[in-house]
């Protein structure tokens, strides 16, 4: 018994294992003197001076301070060289990306402004008899109408008046409202004319008492400039509308702004 005990190794000699298994695998000059490498048993290192094999699913170890310098080989079929969910995260990235992309396009994609001559609200007239002058301020409705998912600001109006191709009135009102989205406002301005000079038969025709009405035509001009994310854009109607010069006139709109041209 004790003859055969004499024969085991120290337990804890480490290096003299390591040392017997790796000269164990040197082969000899035929390549046959060291036996089947598969023969051999699995040798595991033990201690404080080894770490877990990343490798070997945690049931076996590798001496400590050589993690950089072994080669692991991995198979194929390992799990862990197997993407996961890697196609689900990407195509789920690149369809929120199009949503997103989708719904700020749609709503801020810049859609027209509309603009409605509704017609003449009102006619203030006066005379100058002795230059034989027809004054007029005439009030006009516009329906003006935000298409867009944003606030738009009607930054001015400009208007004129003509008579037989003559300009007999021009109006400028700037800052006018803001309106919001999808929304309509209604907009009264006032153009103030003057009918004189080459005209001033008109004032004859206008002041005639045998007749009731003392309509003429007159051709109306307007453009309106809206601003949105700092960009202007101008929408311009023409229209012709009778107008009589014979006394004041009104005509019933519901609007919600009435504007009035500065003073000179």
């Amino acid at each position: 018994m004790g003859k055969s005990l004499s024969h085991l190794s120290k337990p804890g000699s480490h290096d003299e294992s390591q040392d017997s298994l790796t000269s164990s695998l040197e082969p000899g000059d035929d390549g046959k003197g060291g036996g089947d490498v598969s023969q051999f048993p699995y040798v595991e290192f033990t201690g404080r001076d080894s770490v877990t094999c990343p490798t070997c699913q945690g049931t076996g170890r590798i001496p400590r301070g050589q993690e950089n310098q072994l080669v692991a080989l991995i198979p194929y079929s390992d799990q862990r060289l197997r993407p996961r969910r890697t196609k689900l995260y990407v195509t789920a990235s690149v369809l929120v990306c199009l949503l997103i992309s989708s719904l700020a396009v749609f709503f801020l994609f810049p859609r027209s402004i509309d603009v409605s001559y509704v017609g003449v609200k009102s006619v203030y007239v006066t005379y100058d008899q002795s230059k034989r002058i027809v004054y007029l301020n005439i009030t006009n409705t516009l329906n003006i109408t935000n298409n867009n998912y944003y606030s738009v600001e009607v930054a001015n109006i400009t208007a004129q008046v003509q008579f037989s191709k003559t300009v007999i009135g021009k109006s400028r009102i700037s800052n006018i409202t803001t309106i919001g989205p999808l929304d309509m406002k209604q907009i009264d301005y006032m153009v103030p004319t003057t009918i004189a000079d080459e005209m001033s038969y008109m004032y004859d025709y206008c002041t005639l008492q045998t007749i009731k009405v003392h309509n003429i035509v007159v051709m109306m001009q307007v453009m309106v400039t809206t601003v949105y994310f700092g960009h202007a854009e101008q929408v311009s109607q023409e229209m012709y509308q009778y107008v009589d010069c014979g006394g004041n006139t009104t005509s019933l709109h519901a609007h919600v702004t009435s504007l009035l041209p500065p003073h000179a």
